[in-house]
Parts: structure tokens; C-alpha cells; sequence
């Protein structure tokens, strides 16, 4: 998992987890059910086109709000592979790296259909589509293995 590419989805500002999950969803546990919703508010075509691999770009503090943990879960399971943004809640920042869900703090241009390259152990972001690119800080082995396992439990389960 140390380099993800996919095709971007941009979003603004102070995307919140009600905006991410709508509450009148969080009826259900099954993450595909929250995953059939997720940001369907900010961009009623993001569930019926997103795809396994993308990759969502967005402004300053990305997942505020709430600190419902099935803001990430369904937009892992989405088919969203990483998240980069120029700032994260702190909450939704931890409950992502604890599904698996890479989550960058970067801010590095791009459009919709853009194609990013992420190099998350050199911390590197290709957009190449335009040809910039952007350095990060580089994720630490433990947090890469936390991601490798699929999150924090597995990452237990697997070293227990």
C-alpha cells in the first residue's frame, strides 16, 4: 500500500461528517448501505461514479463535525483509496488510519479526473495529470503497517 493512483474527486472547505453521512443513514451498521449515501448532499453524483482506487482532494478541515466513525467507513467503502486535504479533524483524521483509510495532509492542485500518484513511505504526491507535485510527511513504518493490515484492529489481531 505504500503507493496509491487514482482518479481525484474534489471538495471545498469544512466538509463535515453530516455531510459525509447524512444521520438519517446511520439506522444501518452495513457499510455498504452508508457507503450507497456518502456525500450524496455535496455531490449527488459521487456514489453513482466513484470507483475502487479513487482519491478525494479537498480544502482545510476535512471531516469536521461529529465524531461518527462511519464518515470514513463509508467512504472507504466507496472505493476511495486515500484522502488528501490541507487540514483534517483530528477525530475523523485518527478514525481513518484506524479503518485504513490513508489520510494526507497536503495541498496540492487538482481537478476532477485528475490522476494522483501517493507515495505514502517517501511522502510525495504526483498529480499527473498536470505534472505538479507536492511533499508531504512521509508516513511512519508503524502507521504504514497499521494501513497494510487494513486498520487498527487488524494491525492487533495480526500481531497478537
Amino acid at each position: 500500500m505504500d503507493i496509491i493512483c487514482g482518479k481525484t474527486w474534489t471538495f471545498g472547505e469544512n466538509i463535515d461528517t453530516d455531510v459525509i453521512i447524512p444521520g438519517r443513514y446511520l439506522r444501518t451498521f452495513n457499510p455498504q448501505d452508508l457507503a450507497d449515501h456518502v456525500l450524496e448532499g455535496e455531490r449527488p453524483d459521487f456514489t453513482k461514479n466513484v470507483q475502487q482506487g479513487d482519491v478525494i482532494v479537498a480544502g482545510e478541515n476535512f471531516g469536521c463535525g461529529s465524531s461518527r466513525e462511519q464518515a470514513p467507513v463509508a467512504i472507504k467503502t466507496a472505493g476511495v483509496n486515500a484522502i488528501i486535504a490541507k487540514s483534517f479533524a483530528r477525530i475523523f483524521y485518527r478514525n481513518a488510519i484506524n479503518i485504513g483509510l490513508p489520510v494526507i495532509v497536503s495541498d496540492i492542485n487538482a481537478e476532477d479526473g485528475d490522476i494522483i500518484k501517493i507515495d505514502l513511505s517517501k511522502g510525495i504526491l504526483i498529480n499527473e495529470t498536470s505534472g505538479e507535485s507536492q511533499n508531504f510527511e512521509p508516513f511512519k513504518e508503524f502507521m504504514l503497517n497499521i494501513l497494510e493490515d487494513g486498520g487498527l484492529v487488524n494491525h492487533y489481531l495480526n500481531n497478537d
